[in-house]
């Protein structure tokens, strides 16, 4: 965190919109943009889709891409959790009837359904008319070539296709981990042989790591010339990463230079963007009444000419028209505007949240904890001002109430923190290298002294 701002006095500033000048240089390659915030106005798109060109084969890539990791749950006949493939075929008609076009999937997403799901919704329509993107997920341990290359195989029968537009080897930190998962076992030879066969028309990579991996990473270009990069990329992580990840403004310059597209994840730092502390939710709809919190950060993510398309997991229906919204058509952000997300962005580091993502890598847990919604509703409560240092604390007692009984709403006893015996098989597959058992154990302590009311 560069400093400590004083919440009020931040307040009193971001009310005049030209008073907030941190110095944030704009973001390189980009246009900054005259045209006011208020220009996306209304509940309906003001325009057409906007559109980013591919330079390898000139595809249209639509800049809001559809991430296929959230899609809608339902309850089976058995209770069972599965994806409900009527909502996500609604979704899916929508969001190809307002010019998206880019699904980004994996084995992994949704305990092994997202791919099945999505590409039955996506076979309903011309295959010229979208993009798939998916990935080898081979993380859990067996990196035998026969295991990829059975991972490989197993998309395109889930996908539905005999081709894929947008591959990636799946969250990779460094060339340690690149060489152990795809090159000492032939897979990535395999790999640009399909590519050279029609089958993969890009071949790229999904990152998570330290700046040492990622330059490691595109130094083997020349070899493998990447055709695009996902990375992380949001106004927190720009220049406030930490060491969770590398600073998004760091990894993007880098792609620039070689000239690698990138695609954007986590714009929303899996919604943590779009449900932000209280106070600072008030900041940002006083800058722009009529945007939503969300499209800060669409717009922010946008705004490089670098990026090829911004991927947002789009649960539900007003999600999905809100983003459409935001992105038809792109209006960037202006220098103005991108200092004051810097300024804003100082003052998020002051709440302190867990950086979950709620990607769910994490699980299953082998004990049957849920980990992101124990991760997740102790945010919840941090933005809500429901967790108290002390007794002593102005709001104490209203705050151990709204926390406690939110807490067994939202987690089933059987699943709740205290189950957890710090095993770690949870931390290794976390692409933002939280230490869970940590963060479990704390929150469990917290909560104990709640019920106990000895805090």
């Amino acid at each position: 965190m560069k400093k400590n701002i004083d919440r009020r006095e931040f307040l009193k500033t971001a009310a005049s919109a030209a008073a907030v000048t941190t110095g944030i240089s704009v973001l390189p390659g980009c246009k900054g943009s005259g045209a006011s915030s208020t220009a996306d106005a209304g509940t309906e798109a003001s325009g057409e889709m906007t559109y980013r060109t591919n330079p390898k084969q000139g595809d249209k890539v639509s800049i809001l891409g559809y991430g296929c990791m959230r899609w809608p749950m339902t309850k089976d006949k058995d209770d069972k959790d599965i994806v409900d493939q009527e909502a996500v075929n609604r979704l899916v008609d929508h969001a190809l009837e307002n010019g998206v076009n880019y699904f980004d999937t994996a084995p992994v997403y949704l305990q092994g359904q997202s791919e099945r799901v999505t590409g039955n919704a996506l076979k309903r329509h011309p295959r010229d008319s979208y993009f798939i993107a998916t990935k080898l997920s081979n993380m859990r341990g067996n990196y035998t070539f026969e295991e990829a290359e059975a991972l490989y195989r197993k998309s395109f029968q889930e996908l539905q296709t005999d081709y894929i537009d947008y591959y990636l080897l799946h969250s990779i930190s460094g060339e340690d981990v690149f060489n152990m998962r795809f090159r000492d076992n032939g897979v990535i030879d395999f790999l640009m042989k399909e590519r050279e066969a029609g089958r993969i028309r890009n071949l790229g990579f999904s990152f998570h790591g330290n700046k040492e991996g990622f330059d490691s990473l595109l130094a083997l270009h020349d070899k493998y010339h990447w055709d695009f990069v996902q990375i992380q990329l949001n106004w927190v992580d720009w220049t406030h990463a930490g060491n969770r990840n590398t600073d998004a403004q760091y990894l993007q310059a880098e792609l620039d230079k070689k000239g690698i597209r990138s695609i954007i994840m986590e714009p929303l730092l899996g919604g943590r963007l779009s449900k932000v502390p209280d106070h600072v939710a008030d900041i940002l709809k006083e800058r722009n009444p009529q945007g939503s919190v969300a499209s800060w950060a669409f717009r922010f993510a946008g705004t490089h000419e670098g990026v090829l398309c911004v991927l947002s997991g789009m649960t539900y229906m007003e999600h999905l028209q809100d983003n459409i919204k935001t992105y038809s058509p792109l209006v960037p952000l202006n220098q103005d505007e991108l200092d004051f997300l810097e300024k804003t962005a100082d003052l998020m580091m002051t709440y302190p949240t867990v950086p979950c993502n709620d990607c769910k890598y994490c699980m299953p847990c082998p004990y049957g904890i849920d980990i992101p919604a124990i991760l997740l509703h102790y945010n919840k409560c941090v933005n809500e001002g429901n967790v108290s240092q002390s007794k002593e604390a102005e709001n104490y007692r209203k705050a151990r109430r709204a926390y406690l009984v939110s807490y067994d709403r939202a987690v089933p006893k059987l699943r709740q923190a205290d189950r957890c015996i710090g095993c770690n098989q949870c931390s290794i597959n976390c692409p933002q290298k939280i230490n869970i058992p940590n963060e479990i154990h704390k929150i469990s302590r917290y909560i104990e002294k709640l019920r106990r009311d000895t805090l």
